[in-house]
């Protein structure tokens, strides 16, 4: 039996962060903060930084991205 997950609050839900289209990682709840989660090697120097607001993550993949450095 398959378990629908369509009750489930949105803010739940993981928010895509994506820079010029691409996407880069996600956003998922964390208490009342926001956990990022890298995909993509570009935003790897921020993986597992917790943010007050999704703007927030989204503006350091933003300024990862910028800056070049890439990290294993």
């Amino acid at each position: 039996m398959q378990h629908s997950h369509a009750d489930r609050p949105v803010a739940a839900r993981p928010v895509l962060i994506d820079v010029d289209g691409e996407p880069l990682g996600v956003v998922v709840r964390d208490g009342e903060r926001f956990r990022f989660l890298a995909v993509k090697l570009p935003v790897f120097a921020i993986d597992g930084n917790v943010f007050d607001t999704v703007a927030e993550a989204q503006a350091a993949a933003q300024a990862a991205v910028a800056s070049g450095i890439i990290q294993p």
